[in-house]
């Protein structure tokens, strides 16, 4: 079983013939994901990768049956993106575009929580449910499926952790890559009930970062509804203070969003905390 994508899953690129979408949907293919349409304005009946480009949305969902989208546009006009493909019926979208104003995303999510969508992102590397389908911009060749969960506000660092999970023998069941904005589709609070649901999945990695308050909220539900182990991992937790982070989202206020903060509620949740990124594979092997 698989967390939000798996092999059923049928994918419109939007933004296929622009250079990343171009490049990752080739990846996506090669990786096994079903690519079943490209969407870019003022391109339809053109072909990219093999599948057909249409001018809209709902066009490349009535032919192909697609159930999912992913959107690599630029930042300006991200918000009719998702707009569109909310609008045509799709109930999963991926946005890879990093810079969108947060006025839009503040307009985008009322949109998606109406219409019952689920959105990963934006700014983020995407989704990936290893030889099942990968939607985003993840490397696939590091991953091995196993019973692990993992979800993160940093790329870099899940793609270290998989490595070294991998190094020891663990695969993984999905990775989630929410995305460091401060205004996102889907929070860890959101997608811990999917893997708490997943038969599969028998122990959950969570990599967060200082600033926001989304670890916190995720402390409480695991503290309270969480029937599996998590382990988790605040990056920043050196950082001197007034130190900006890369991330948007790494904006502390009232206290809230430290890594103090944040190690205090996942540490009265009973969540084991790393210290280093390279104790994971270790902590996870112990709880498996």
């Amino acid at each position: 079983m698989s967390v939000l994508v798996g092999k059923d899953t049928r994918v419109i690129v939007q933004g296929i013939t622009g250079r990343e979408g171009l490049f990752h949907a080739q990846q996506m293919i090669k990786f096994g994901t079903q690519v079943v349409a490209g969407v870019t304005p003022g391109k339809g009946g053109q072909k990219a990768l093999g599948v057909n480009v249409y001018n809209k949305v709902a066009e490349a969902k009535k032919e192909t049956n697609a159930n999912a989208s992913i959107i690599f546009v630029p930042a300006p006009f991200a918000k009719s993106a998702i707009i569109e493909a909310v609008e045509a019926g799709l109930k999963f979208i991926v946005t890879i575009t990093e810079g969108i104003p947060f006025r839009d995303m503040i307009e985008v999510i009322p949109l998606l929580k109406e219409a019952g969508a689920r959105m990963i992102g934006p700014n983020c590397p995407g989704i990936t449910t290893p030889f099942s389908a990968k939607l985003g911009v993840m490397p696939g060749h590091i991953f091995k499926a196993g019973p692990v969960g993992i979800i993160s506000r940093s790329g870099t660092l899940t793609y270290e952790i998989i490595a070294g999970l991998v190094k020891i023998g663990i695969g993984q069941t999905t990775c989630i890559g929410i995305g460091g904005d401060p205004i996102l589709g889907s929070t860890f609070v959101e997608l811990l009930p999917d893997f708490n649901a997943d038969p599969l999945t028998k122990a959950v990695v969570m990599i967060g970062e200082i600033g926001g308050s989304d670890e916190e909220a995720a402390a409480e539900y695991i503290a309270t509804q969480m029937k599996k182990p998590v382990i988790a991992f605040i990056s920043g937790r050196t950082a001197p203070p007034g130190k900006r982070m890369g991330h948007a989202g790494a904006i502390i206020s009232g206290g809230r969003g430290t890594a103090e903060s944040k190690v205090k509620a996942l540490t009265a949740a009973k969540a084991p905390i790393a210290e280093t990124t390279a104790e994971i594979p270790a902590m996870v092997k112990a709880v498996l």
